[in-house]
């Protein structure tokens, strides 16, 4: 996997996404033959009120513990269902053809049960033109980039910058890190950074911060 990938996927995991990366959609050919069209970065969908929980030992859940609510940098409206579709470059923040290809997104939508077959046709384009819509099922789809920078001006889709994504996850882990030291974590991006944890080494700067830097304790 893309580290840029790798990084943007443990990053809507702890804003509560199940992702899916690097979604591979086949096309027909007018021969009678087949292609991959292109394959998209990343997927993820967030149910309302997604939060990860630590839990108390019982049937009760009134002492469990919630860790934090997702960052407003992902620009979500309120407590909705959301569907990411995402490209994340190394470079500037933008959407590459196939992202924004009719074909491509009618068939990701439908794979991902975000709508029926017949209806996919006419969210797709409501999609393309605002980098947004809502399905009739009550939740919403968006066209995301994630780049190392943005353009101020707005391109008809949300940008996130890669500063903000990592310092959000090594803030995340910073701050609940008596928690989650406990975790032995198979996300290879949230791994690594566990393990250089482990190790010692802290991060100086906070969520809000331009960057990223260490030092050995």
């Amino acid at each position: 996997m893309d580290n840029a990938v790798a990084i943007v996927q443990a990053y809507l995991r702890l804003n509560g996404y199940f992702t899916v990366t690097e979604f591979p959609i086949i096309e027909s050919m007018r021969d009678g033959g087949h292609r991959v069209a292109t394959d998209l970065d990343v997927l993820a969908f967030r149910f309302p009120g997604a939060a990860r929980v630590i839990p108390k030992p019982g049937r009760s859940g009134e002492h469990d513990r919630a860790l934090g609510g997702p960052d407003p940098a992902l620009g979500l409206q309120g407590d909705e269902a959301d569907m990411i579709v995402a490209e994340v470059k190394e470079g500037r923040a933008e959407l590459n053809r196939g992202a924004r290809d009719p074909a491509v997104l009618r068939a990701v939508l439908t794979r991902f049960g975000c709508c029926e077959a017949d209806e996919a046709a006419s969210l797709v384009e409501r999609l393309i033109r605002h980098g947004a819509t809502d399905t009739r099922h009550g939740h919403r789809v968006r066209l995301m980039a994630f780049g190392s920078s943005a353009d101020s001006v707005s391109k008809g889709y949300h940008t996130v910058r890669l500063d903000q994504v990592a310092s959000y996850v090594t803030g995340y882990l910073r701050r609940h890190w008596s928690v989650l030291h406990h975790a032995e974590f198979k996300d290879p991006a949230l791994g690594l950074l566990a393990m250089l944890m482990k190790a010692g080494v802290r991060w100086t700067t906070d969520i809000h911060g331009q960057g990223m830097s260490s030092r050995d304790t």
